[in-house]
């Protein structure tokens, strides 16, 4: 269960999560019947679900059942159970249905531009593959391919033998084979997980590596450490699956057939990497109730600048200063970006960066730059792949201090393309920081021309002191200076000429 606040803006807040896992399918597949322990057991759990949506003041409620409940031939009476002892109305949903609000759960936490991306979520009786190209999906499909399913059917040794582990791959290749061939011809170059049962593999292949990372979202591994850790899955008894590092206890026995066809859906795809989203079925469920409650406008702007204001405004409050010096790192870049090598899609994370640049003034203010980088980088940042977000916190902590050099083990971790866009944005992000030094907003516009003799910058304050303002400025154009190749001269406007020039500016903008 997930219940969450939904601003009139179209914000979500998530307040509360719970998961009990009662496997309601378990044998289900096999037997064509939900056996009437697992039904008990989810009667009580949707139950306890329903007192706690009450006390969270929930005015909103959708429940739905997927594969094990349109599945079974007593699910329709298990439906009905569940509306007399709960109170929920449950809905029985499609497969292309579930395939549907996993999609939309997806590109609202990563947003899916390029690509094509393959969205994957392994349920218990299903998996649901989606093709994203730039945010719109290209094919939705479900396919009973389930973990619990392909378990019970599959690997009834513990660990597998090798015909097992042949007689699943031939039934996978049956029945996706084709399909992912398919995608590999049209290019897929990485797979997004959205399920639990996905992000444990994520978890333990991150953790083989020595890297415990402080949320999944987001997280990436190359597939060979998905191809790795099948081998070592399929080698464990349940005993020494549950002592491997990141393993859910919950899922030890579902764990080597998901690994199967995790493995054989990447393979087959030619993707080169699998990334954790931990938004699925659930958040999709959501986005669709706060869309009907009247939302839709708002759901459908910018997420990605939503999820930044809602991290500035929870460390910086109404950020006065983030929004003074994203506007003068802004007219900075607009007038260097080609001459710094920058596409236009930095300018948005130049923007972002700048609002967030201060917040980590909310844990403590020496090394806040430190902390902002750290609060960026853990964040729940919606909308972002995590290159976008690494780049963000890089130049954000950049503001102040030492600057990026190529040579430094967490820049060199990125691709080249990220490398640049580091030193370029964190050169403007700092002269735009100094001039805000007093946070006063002294600064009312900023005029940059470049041209051979170097990057003119005219300073207009309408009269008011900024002495400190160019100071600062005058000791932070030294990285902006050695990327363009020439020299930056601050220039303050006197009132006569500053008056001129904000009639011209008001004018282009009209």
């Amino acid at each position: 269960m997930l219940i969450a606040d939904v601003g009139t803006d179209g914000r979500i807040q998530v307040v509360d999560r719970v998961k009990e896992m009662v496997r309601l399918g378990r044998r289900a597949f096999i037997t064509g019947r939900l056996s009437q322990a697992s039904m008990d057991l989810a009667v009580h759990a949707l139950a306890t679900f329903g007192r706690l949506a009450r006390i969270r003041g929930a005015e909103r409620v959708s429940a739905v059942a997927t594969s094990a409940v349109r599945e079974a031939r007593n699910g329709a009476d298990f439906v009905q159970r569940l509306r007399r002892e709960t109170g929920f109305r449950v809905r029985v949903i499609s497969g292309a249905e579930e395939a549907r609000l996993i999609f939309r759960a997806a590109r609202h936490a990563l947003g899916l531009s390029g690509g094509p991306h393959l969205v994957v979520d392994v349920g218990g009786g299903s998996a649901e593959l989606v093709v994203v190209q730039d945010g719109r999906p290209l094919l939705l499909r479900s396919l009973p391919l389930g973990a619990a399913r392909l378990t019970e059917r599959f690997f009834t040794s513990d660990p597998p033998t090798r015909g097992q582990v042949r007689r699943l791959e031939a039934h996978l290749e049956r029945e996706v084979g084709p399909l992912l061939t398919r995608l590999r011809h049209g290019g897929v170059h990485r797979a997004i997980g959205t399920s639990g049962t996905i992000n444990t593999l994520v978890a333990m292949a991150t953790a083989a590596r020595g890297v415990d990372p402080a949320r999944l979202h987001g997280v990436s591994v190359p597939v060979v450490d998905v191809a790795r850790l099948r081998r070592q899955l399929l080698a464990a008894d349940a005993a020494e699956r549950a002592e491997l590092p990141g393993m859910d206890a919950k899922r030890v026995d579902l764990m080597p057939a998901a690994a199967v066809l995790v493995d054989f859906l990447l393979e087959r795809s030619g993707a080169d990497e699998l990334v954790a989203c931990g938004w699925a079925l659930r958040e999709g469920l959501l986005l669709d109730l706060a869309s009907r409650a009247g939302g839709r406008r708002a759901l459908s702007s910018d997420v990605r600048r939503r999820s930044v204001e809602a991290l500035a405004t929870k460390f910086a409050g109404a950020n006065a200063h983030g929004r003074q010096v994203a506007r003068l790192a802004l007219a900075l870049f607009d007038a260097t970006a080609p001459a710094l090598g920058l596409g236009s899609g930095a300018r948005e994370l130049l923007e972002f960066a700048a609002l967030l640049h201060d917040i980590g003034h909310g844990v403590d203010h020496d090394r806040h730059h430190r902390h902002t980088h750290y609060l960026i980088h853990n964040a729940e940042l919606l909308g972002f792949d995590r290159g976008e977000i690494a780049v963000i916190a890089h130049v954000a902590r950049a503001h102040r201090k030492q600057v990026p050099r190529e040579s430094d083990p967490e820049l060199r971790t990125l691709p080249a393309s990220a490398r640049r866009n580091v030193r370029g944005l964190a050169a403007l992000l700092r002269v735009a920081d100094a001039l805000d030094r007093t946070h006063f907003g002294v600064v009312k516009e900023v005029v940059a021309t470049l041209g051979t003799g170097g990057l003119r910058v005219e300073i207009d304050t309408d009269g008011e002191d900024a002495e400190l303002e160019l100071w600062a400025a005058s000791r932070r154009v030294d990285l902006l200076s050695r990327l363009l190749d020439r020299p930056v001269e601050l220039r303050l406007l006197v009132a006569p000429t500053a008056a001129v020039r904000r009639r011209a500016v008001a004018a282009r903008r009209a």
